[in-house]
């Protein structure tokens, strides 16, 4: 099995922070994308990053990347995570609204969908569901390009909020990226020994 995780966005992307300009999505993203391939191949998975480039690779590249591994080794034996920082408006101000928040596309697999209520399963448990309301199936289906295309199971994972201070707080702290990094990492674990 290969697992690919892709980081949101790139430095050339505009706007993509908080408010104060303290989290730079792409540089989050990034930083946390290399922490759980790390984590992973820490366990004896086979993680890969798939954008290592710091400029924002566009989004049929990124899913032309991606195709081209379950072309050469199955469909069923790759996995796509898509790691961004959610926001509530653009208007570079403060916002409510908190939390983590699993997606996968309208025609999503079971085996997405499998993944993705895995990973609001432990987000509830690590409290990181934030002030929304629950989801009874455990994802929100939208969508996303990157979801839509790929031949092999996908999610897009919105790590909290950029426009949340104390969102961004937890985020930018020891504790948060280590949260963040072990929710995946776990997921994905469980997810293969379903």
């Amino acid at each position: 099995m290969i697992v690919l995780i892709d980081n949101g966005h790139g430095v050339d992307t505009p706007g993509k922070q908080s408010p104060d300009g303290r989290l730079r999505e792409w540089a989050w993203t990034r930083a946390m994308a290399r922490s759980i391939v790390d984590g992973l191949r820490e366990t004896g998975i086979d993680a890969r990053t798939l954008v290592p480039e710091e400029y924002d690779l566009p989004l049929l590249q990124r899913v032309n990347r991606v195709n081209a591994l379950c072309r050469l080794h199955g469909a069923a034996n790759v996995v796509l995570v898509s790691v961004h920082n959610n926001a509530a408006g653009a208007d570079g101000c403060w916002h409510s609204a908190r939390g983590f928040l699993p997606l996968v596309a309208p025609n999503a697999s079971r085996a997405s969908r499998r993944l993705a209520s895995i990973l609001y399963a432990g987000a509830r448990s690590a409290g990181l569901s934030g002030n929304r309301a629950p989801l009874p199936a455990g994802y929100v289906e939208q969508n996303l390009y990157i979801c839509r295309h790929t031949l092999c199971p996908a999610v897009l994972t919105e790590n909290l909020f950029q426009d949340n201070r104390d969102d961004v707080d937890f985020l930018l702290s020891d504790e948060g990226r280590r949260a963040i990094r072990d929710l995946h990492i776990n997921a994905i674990k469980e997810y293969f020994q379903m």
